[in-house]
């Protein structure tokens, strides 16, 4: 399947090259980069793709008043129709309600807007969501189907985003691969938010149905997919031929929720039994892996479009880079330094034990058997204690009693010795705390045994993270029963977190209390996590 480029320049459908002539008004400014809609704000930048199915355009455009990127979903048609003006306020209205709608799997829509007479020859009305930067869904399937484990892995958080937005009442309209796009992070979004009018929460289902089959298969299984994008075959009785046939190698679990997604119980001709976006997301946990770098595919630059560094796949293993050999060095030279200090320790008990007695001047010790010292008291001081070792933790959990936990899929790599690998929050819209979206959110990791914890090594790539450590003995605490035993700002890099003197403990919470902002947009993220502390 040949690549088609992310962000194009758009052309009529009878292939002349032109806009959009046919609606009402056609001799006014047409849909072009350059463009403007509502009094001028938004100017259009490119094209990225079209959904026939409603007449719908989707742009990249600029925000001339906040002078941010923004993704447009512009409804197209004649005015002088009531039925498409309808359609077309029906679903300004469904877009508008979801506004409120917050959550790392679907754009947060910042504004819908209305025809002005200055606006071009058709415009309907336009959804105006925040710019989704990455790739396109169908690029990524460009040079083939990814792995099964990738695949169920990129399509979590659009799953967990249609179960959300189900259980507050809401659509999502996830059913078009154009309106979907791969983030830098390497997770699926919807980018273009607008569902049709007559869309139901079935449709988004199916929608998961037949994303998931695209990663899997290379193929669109639903009706009105993009150009050059081959379409799912079909049995003799109509139903669509299963991944697993077309694909041995995908698990049978896979395929059959995928199939079963896209049979939605109100779509003839189809087989049903998958209707909740929660029955998808519990296949996709059981399957999703994080595939060695080298079987994952470079993103495929749209001509015109992203800059390299919203590049999400690497064909090869990451170079290591300035910050990660000087993490390397620091961690090599503490080392060191750790075991001199232990070896001089030893060495200056052994003589002691020789040399003691012979240059000792002042009055004897004699211990009796009370076991109490009588005599110079600075005679038999007990030894410092020994230093603190890592200690083991064997689980990671995400953690959040407000709500969805953050990146649960990512929380294990905190432990795993990697610091390529990290955990990473939601993007918030809001800080955390007193009057945000919640107090907090973190990981609470198992250590391997009952502890007196002596430091905690944070290593952030988010600096102005403020992170409290908190003693528990379960996986799921109650947060405010658990005691903070250390608190640090963190800086980028490794934090070391100095621990009060507490009780032992096998568990400890991570907690996020504040996060990075960036561009609006509030993140923390964490590369590692390092426990110290000597055996109970």
């Amino acid at each position: 399947m040949s690549s088609k480029p992310t962000e194009q320049a758009p052309s009529n459908r009878d292939g002349s090259g032109t806009s959009e002539s046919t609606h009402s008004g056609a001799g006014e400014k047409e849909l072009v980069p350059g463009a403007v809609l509502d009094h001028g704000r938004y100017r259009l930048l490119s094209h990225v793709g079209s959904d026939v199915r409603c007449d719908a355009e989707l742009w990249r455009a600029k925000d001339g008043v906040l002078g941010r990127d923004v993704a447009l979903t512009i409804l197209l048609g004649d005015r002088s129709d009531s039925g498409a003006a309808a359609r077309a306020r029906r679903t300004l209205e469904r877009a508008m309600h979801a506004s409120t709608f917050n959550h790392v799997g679907v754009a947060r829509v910042l504004d819908v807007v209305t025809p002005a007479p200055e606006d071009p020859g058709g415009f309907l009305g336009a959804v105006i969501a925040e710019w989704t930067h990455g790739t396109d869904l169908v690029d990524l399937v460009a040079e083939g189907p990814l792995p099964p484990g990738t695949a169920a892995r990129l399509t979590q958080p659009l799953a967990a985003a249609v179960e959300a937005a189900h259980h507050a009442g809401l659509v999502l309209g996830a059913d078009h691969p154009q309106r979907i796009r791969v983030t830098n992070e390497g997770e699926i979004r919807m980018a273009f938010p607008g569902p049709l009018s007559s869309a139901s929460s079935s449709d988004d289902v199916r929608g998961l149905g037949a994303v998931l089959y695209l990663l899997l298969t290379g193929r669109w299984s639903l009706a009105d997919g993009p150009e050059g994008v081959p379409t799912a075959p079909q049995g003799p009785d109509g139903t669509i031929v299963a991944p697993r046939t077309l694909r041995p190698t995908v698990p049978m679990e896979l395929s059959t929720v995928a199939v079963r997604a896209l049979g939605s119980p109100d779509q003839s001709g189809t087989t049903g039994g998958v209707r909740t976006g929660a029955a998808v997301l519990r296949v996709l946990e059981q399957h999703a892996s994080h595939e060695a770098s080298t079987s994952v595919m470079q993103a495929v630059p749209a001509s015109g479009g992203e800059p390299r560094d919203n590049e999400v796949w690497r064909t090869e293993d990451p170079k290591p880079d300035k910050t990660t050999r000087k993490k390397l060095f620091i961690s090599v030279g503490v080392l060191g330094a750790a075991t001199l200090l232990v070896v001089g320790w030893v060495t200056a008990g052994v003589i002691g034990i020789f040399a003691g007695p012979a240059s000792s001047s002042g009055p004897s010790v004699v211990v009796h058997e009370d076991g109490d010292n009588h005599g110079n008291p600075g005679q038999g001081a007990q030894p410092p204690p020994p230093p603190p070792e890592p200690v083991g933790a064997s689980e990671a959990t995400a953690f959040n009693p407000y709500g969805e936990p953050d990146s649960p899929s990512r929380a294990p790599n905190l432990i795993d010795g990697d610091p390529a690998t990290y955990w990473t929050t939601f993007d918030y819209f809001q800080q955390l705390g007193p009057g945000g979206i919640a107090e907090g959110t973190g990981v609470v990791l198992s250590l391997e045994q009952a502890s007196n914890l002596r430091e905690v090594v944070v290593d952030s790539a988010t600096p102005g993270v403020r992170v409290e450590i908190r003693s528990t003995n379960s996986s799921s605490p109650d947060i405010e029963a658990s005691p903070v035993i250390g608190s640090a700002d963190l800086t980028e890099g490794e934090n070391v977190i100095p621990i009060q003197p507490s009780e032992p403990t096998d568990h400890i919470v991570v907690w996020v209390t504040q996060l990075n902002e960036t561009g609006g947009n509030f993140r923390a993220t964490l590369n590692e996590v390092t426990v110290l502390g000597t055996a109970a």
